[in-house]
């Protein structure tokens, strides 16, 4: 979990503070300092700290800028996928079996129906056919498409805590169903819904990289992490680090969300970590 922790809290460090350092505009070419004398994008140096891409653009300030997109369409996009799935299985779990269970039956063939398409292949047919998008499009494209396991397995949290005998006893004493599930049944699904949320920071992170790699995604200038393998890798021989540095930043911060959500798991279910 330190592990995770550390590299999530450097990430977010650098998400705030990179393009600030960076000190370059992302999106302007620098024809001056940032072309060697073969006329190719200079390497790491005093004016350029990782060098300039293929568009003469400096490599840390697109770095940097795209940690505070990714991070930003990552969390946004996963609170709303989080409430969505979490309000779908408490209400789901809590109808299954009963006089309304034909509402949990009709939202789990959603669910079902949804789970069958291939996840990253159908967040690519949304975003294709969106043809331009944007940052705002991106979130609620993954938002939208990424709540069905965390409705499942909130369905399934819920199905044990309404058997609980304190929810039994509210239920006899005649509370009304809303304030029964406010009280008694999500509190204990938040450790389930923190460990799921944190952990698909990761998947979205990495659904935003592959939505810009294949250039449906946040459109360009607007530098993205994606968008910059895109970009290197038609230069990755001569310069292999415009494919190395984008590429490092995904593998980190991937990494370091999946550590944290196994951590925190672990520590929320020491049952799970025996």
């Amino acid at each position: 979990m330190k592990s995770g922790l550390g590299l999530v809290g450097v990430l977010v460090l650098f998400a705030t503070l990179g393009p600030w350092v960076a000190g370059q505009d992302p999106n302007l070419s620098d024809f001056v300092r940032g072309v060697d004398g073969q006329g190719l994008p200079v390497g790491p140096g005093a004016a350029h700290w990782l060098g300039t891409d293929g568009l003469f653009r400096d490599e840390l300030a697109r770095l940097a800028h795209g940690a505070r997109l990714s991070l930003a369409i990552a969390l946004l996009s996963t609170v709303l996928s989080t409430v969505i799935g979490g309000v779908v299985g408490v209400v789901s779990g809590y109808l299954a079996g009963g006089r309304w269970g034909w509402v949990d039956g009709l939202l789990m063939r959603l669910v079902d129906v949804m789970l069958s398409f291939p996840y990253l292949l159908l967040v690519m047919a949304v975003g294709a056919a969106l043809e331009q998008t944007g940052p705002g499009t991106v979130l609620l494209v993954l938002g939208l498409t990424s709540w069905l396991g965390t409705a499942r397995l909130i369905r399934s949290k819920t199905m044990v805590l309404r058997e609980q005998g304190y929810v039994e006893a509210a239920r006899a004493l005649g509370q009304r169903t809303l304030p029964l599930l406010l009280r008694h049944i999500v509190p204990g699904v938040v450790g389930p819904l923190v460990v799921v949320s944190t952990i698909g920071m990761a998947s979205m992170i990495l659904a935003e990289s592959v939505l810009s790699y294949l250039q449906v995604g946040v459109q360009p200038p607007t530098a993205t992490w994606g968008r910059m393998l895109y970009e290197g890798q038609h230069g990755m021989t001569l310069q292999p680090r415009l494919v190395l540095a984008p590429g490092v930043a995904i593998l980190l911060s991937v990494l370091g969300f999946n550590l944290l959500g196994e951590g925190l798991r672990d520590a929320l279910d020491p049952r799970q970590a025996r």
